[in-house]
């Protein structure tokens, strides 16, 4: 492989890394992508859910504030 083909290649790769994947695309639908990023980022700063309940209570309003409950036939646990 010639040098230009081995940039080409790399080149791609990061495109490719650059383009959201199917399961970015699902999150960034729901209109709620930030707050899942904060909730996702909590837990793997901390390791325990039980430290994130701001975090997850502020999704949950984003999620209840977009509909989402009727798309994914969500139920509250309480």
């Amino acid at each position: 492989m010639s040098k230009d083909e081995s940039t080409a290649q790399q080149s791609n790769s990061a495109q490719d890394e650059d383009e959201p994947d199917e399961w970015d695309k699902r999150i960034f639908s729901t209109g709620c992508a930030d707050e899942n990023a904060k909730l996702t980022d909590c837990y793997f700063e901390k390791k325990d859910w039980r430290e994130c309940k701001k975090e997850m209570e502020i999704f949950r309003a984003c999620w209840k504030k977009h509909n989402n409950d009727e798309r994914t036939s969500t139920k509250d646990a309480s």
